[in-house]
């Protein structure tokens, strides 16, 4: 019986040579850098709950805005509110000049009559601010009235000192006035007035809201002597402005 021959083993060295290492390839380095993919969670629902809470916002908003508009429309039915009226009665002018260092020196008194055509409507005014100014926005003298209740149907006369006592012009201004004030036609002025009011409706107060007031069409001459003057105030037109603050803009 024939002995069987094994082959002997290898060495360290034969081996590595019959078994050969190879280098990684490229695919298989650049699957052993990638990340291991993790599936995000869906959000599904939280989109559907932001969609529904904008809707409901949406729809609750437009309620108030309706109830807000028949509201208004009631009311108006009921008392038929309109904005009070204002007249410049006289403007009377003491002094007006302008002097050689471009100073100004006013002092005017004016009478402004107040109208409330409602019959069940009445107006609480704040104090009231006066200034007077050119067409060109210079600045002439300021004023004020006092605080007043205006009752239906009322008509009440406000009287109001305006003043300037060496008011510094620029050279431009004073030019302008020196120029309007020796001229026939005479200076033209504007008078605005600004403050807050209070409507009252039976049992119902609305919130103080601001209005101005401006009066144009005036026209003033520069009294004589010691003389005063009184301006022309025929074609003066007086409107009536809500003023609206919002943050930081009024409008």
């Amino acid at each position: 019986m024939a002995d069987r021959v094994y082959p002997k083993q290898a060495t360290n060295g034969t081996a590595a040579a019959i078994n050969p290492s190879f280098p990684a390839t490229k695919a298989q380095q650049y699957g052993a850098s990638r990340p291991v993919y993790r599936p995000q969670p869906k959000r599904r629902r939280y989109r559907r709950s932001c969609c529904s809470c904008c809707l409901w916002t949406t729809i609750a908003i437009f309620v108030l805005i309706l109830i807000a508009a028949v509201a208004s429309a009631i009311l108006y039915v009921l008392y038929r509110p309109h904005r009070p009226t204002f007249t410049v009665s006289s403007l009377k002018i003491s002094a007006l000049n302008v002097t050689s260092a471009s100073k100004l020196i006013t002092n005017i008194n004016l009478n402004v009559t107040a109208k409330n055509p409602n019959k069940k409507v009445v107006y609480s005014y704040n104090p009231i601010t006066v200034s007077l100014v050119t067409d060109d926005d210079i600045a002439i003298g300021e004023g004020s009235f006092g605080s007043f209740v205006h009752g239906t149907k009322n008509t009440t006369l406000l009287k109001a000192a305006i003043t300037s006592s060496n008011q510094e012009l620029d050279d431009a201004s004073a030019a302008k006035l020196k120029k309007a004030l020796k001229s026939k036609k005479g200076l033209p002025l504007k008078i605005k007035l600004d403050t807050k009011v209070e409507a009252k409706m039976g049992a119902l107060k609305t919130p103080k809201v601001g209005i101005r007031v401006v009066c144009e069409g005036i026209k003033a001459t520069a009294p004589k002597a010691k003389s005063a003057t009184t301006a022309s105030t025929s074609n003066a037109k007086c409107k009536v402005d809500l003023r609206l603050k919002i943050w930081k803009w009024t409008f």
